[in-house]
């Protein structure tokens, strides 16, 4: 039995190649089928009333019409499978219809993100199943939900996604916006509260959260169950102020792309899954959105962790809002809780209005996570909480709001601001080191877009390397570029370590790229308030000719960073003058520098507040970004990874020989 659908009006909400879908075609089949039995019926009954000698050949006529059909499912089947299969080789073979080069995963940066919504698609599939799973088990065969019963498809259109399967995770809009309303509350007590909710250690000068007081002042069930797996617990708090207005700070934190933006060490990956409530008034008072991120690490070492939750934002006071943060899936039993292997309580920071432009915000970070292997180096780190933890978030909080702050100030000091003349040259130049850094801190984590290959030099240091294609993006060079990361402790200091690697008169000693040879600075302009923070473009003086040098240093009071990349004189000479530096390809390489996390008694006691403390050793990330070859189709070979991870393994030689810890 055919449907035929050609005279469709033209202004049909549908596209023509929907209705072509067989898989739709199968369905609307059956639809038909139904009515057609109806129909059967009835004429049945008419010739019982009429003629019985017809009723044989009636039969007959629907037996012959059944064999028919089911003929024709077949070979629906049958072209079925031949287009799987089709789309199966396609998918295989695929190539870009404009240059003929390949488009697998492991050739385009793109099809990663793909994969990332295939992976939303796939929540909200499961999501889909466990609703249906729950409808049959409240109306049994023969009734029908009334939900189902009324709603229509013009409905189905003016409802949002959320509300068609009843959440992401199958749950109910009140459930969630109860949730959300309950986690409100904690992450205020959370905030404010002290002992004996929050006690301080002597050794280290960190809260710490009495989680029996938690248990008792939030009365949360412990989840002790051993059916269930083993998870741990990590839980901090911190209060800074920070150079920001507070509608603006609010605002990118309820803009997905901004928030990454602000925190690019931190996310690597994230995404408005839904909006469940648009909030009210131009400020979005009380909107709440369902997100997805992907939390990470400056290095492959350690595996990103993957969390969806409920985000709020909500004005407590004319001078005080609240972000709240909270996964949403332990609302429903009959959630897959092996999909959730990292999930949030109540967390997110109170920000207060200072004036001035300024903020005082206090950030509660409160996880739990499925326990994993984690490598020897980042283990304690990791365990202690620090690496994901809030003094991570507000440390990089601050640094950026400094670099939007000096980003946009008009009265920078000439000694803050040297080698450039305008503000717009200086604007263009910070602009692009900014790019450079977002771009290295993409590079380097263990992301799902990154595919790592673990190899041993001689020297032995494990160096990973991944790889991917830029075919086109005019911010990077094109052609198939690898990348190249080792991770190692140095038994120095943070600071010492950070101070060596961004001193531009001690390049020469670990740069193999001066070769030896002299390093002028050209021009330094600052972007915090910390001398460490600052940009700067150095020329590196051979006998044969002259490289240009772009550097970004950062740091904060829980990592730094040292990222710089050769660009063309030409085009960096354009962006100092006040260019647009959209089309300057850079291609950074540089150093994650992290504290080890063993943090240990103050050695001398002392009023002075820089020597109180005793720094521990440091957790040094190197990666080299190269394009082994300028044809995006050309294949990564072994001879081009090899000469990368020997520099690597000869960079951090210096670096040990310059500071005097080989032995280390």
């Amino acid at each position: 039995m055919g449907v035929d659908m050609s005279n469709n009006p033209p202004n049909s909400q549908f596209p023509k190649d929907f209705f072509s879908s067989p898989a739709l075609s199968l369905s609307l089949a059956g639809i038909f089928r139904g009515a057609e039995d109806a129909t059967a019926k009835a004429k049945s009954t008419e010739v019982e009333e009429g003629e019985e000698g017809s009723g044989g050949g009636r039969r007959e006529d629907t037996a012959i019409q059944e064999r028919h059909e089911n003929s024709l499912l077949k070979t629906e089947l049958e072209k079925l499978k031949e287009e799987n299969k089709s789309l199966r080789d396609n998918t295989h073979k695929s190539s870009c219809p404009n240059c003929g080069f390949a488009t697998t995963s492991r050739d385009n940066t793109a099809t990663a993100d793909d994969q990332q919504q295939l992976k939303l698609e796939n929540a909200r599939l499961k999501a889909e199943v466990e609703k249906l799973r729950a409808v049959v088990g409240k109306y049994p065969p023969g009734r029908v939900s009334p939900t189902a019963s009324c709603s229509t498809s013009n409905d189905q259109d003016s409802r949002s996604s959320l509300d068609l399967y009843t959440g992401v995770f199958g749950i109910d809009k009140s459930k969630i916006m109860d949730a959300v309303d309950k986690s409100l509350e904690e992450l205020k007590k959370m905030a404010t509260l002290g002992e004996p909710l929050w006690l301080k250690s002597v050794e280290t000068d960190r809260e710490i959260l009495n989680y029996d007081e938690y248990i008792r002042e939030f009365s949360v069930e412990n989840s002790s169950d051993g059916a269930k797996p083993r998870r741990s617990i990590e839980a901090s708090r911190e209060s800074r102020v920070v150079f920001v207005d507070l509608p603006r700070l609010v605002q990118s934190f309820m803009d997905v792309n901004q928030w990454k933006e602000i925190f690019p060490c931190l996310v690597s990956k994230a995404a408005l899954v839904d909006v469940i409530c648009n909030g009210e008034g131009l400020n979005r008072d009380g909107a709440v959105q369902l997100m997805y991120a992907e939390l990470q690490m400056l290095t492959p070492m350690v595996p990103t962790r993957e969390v969806y939750f409920v985000r709020c934002c909500k004005q407590l006071s004319p001078e005080q809002w609240a972000i709240v943060d909270v996964s949403i899936d332990n609302l429903e039993d009959n959630i897959d809780a092996s999909l959730i292997k990292c999930r949030k309580r109540p967390s997110g920071c109170i920000i207060e209005d200072k004036s001035n432009g300024h903020c005082k915000v206090t950030w509660v970070e409160h996880v739990e996570c499925q326990k994993s292997a984690v490598h020897s180096l980042y283990r304690t780190i990791v365990s202690s909480g620090l690496a994901f933890g809030a003094k991570h978030w507000m440390a990089t909080l601050q640094l950026q709001c400094e670099r939007l702050v000096f980003f946009m100030a008009t009265n920078v000091p000439t000694k803050d601001s040297s080698g450039v003349g305008t503000l717009a040259g200086r604007k263009s130049i910070l602009k692009l080191a900014q790019r450079m850094t977002w771009s290295f801190c993409r590079a380097l984590g263990a992301s799902t877009s990154n595919s790592w290959t673990k190899i041993t030099t001689k020297t032995g240091e494990d160096v990973r390397v991944s790889s991917r294609k830029n075919l086109n993006d005019p911010c990077e060079p094109i052609g198939v570029i690898l990348c190249a990361v080792s991770s190692v402790w140095l038994p120095v200091s943070p600071s010492v370590l950070f101070d060596f690697l961004r001193d531009d008169s001690r390049r020469h000693e670990w740069d193999v790229m001066a070769n030896g040879g002299q390093v002028q600075s050209i021009a330094n302009l600052a972007k915090g308030q910390d001398r460490g923070n600052s940009v700067s473009i150095q020329t590196m003086k051979s006998k044969e000719n002259a490289n240009w040098v772009l550097q970004d240093n950062s740091t904060n009071a829980y990592e730094s960073m040292v990222v710089y990349a050769p660009v063309e004189i030409s085009g960096l000479q354009s962006v100092m003058t006040g260019c647009d530096s959209g089309n300057v390809a850079v291609l950074p390489s540089g150093f994650s520098i992290l504290p080890d996390g063993s943090e240990s008694r103050p050695l001398v006691l002392t009023s002075r507040q820089e020597e109180r403390s005793s720094e521990g050793g440091s957790l040094l990330t190197i990666a080299l970004q190269v394009v082994t070859n300028s044809s995006p189709a050309a294949k990564l070979t072994v001879e081009s990874v090899e000469p990368v991870s020997s520099v690597i393994a000869c960079i951090l030689g210096k670096i040990k020989t310059s500071l005097e810890c080989e032995d280390g």
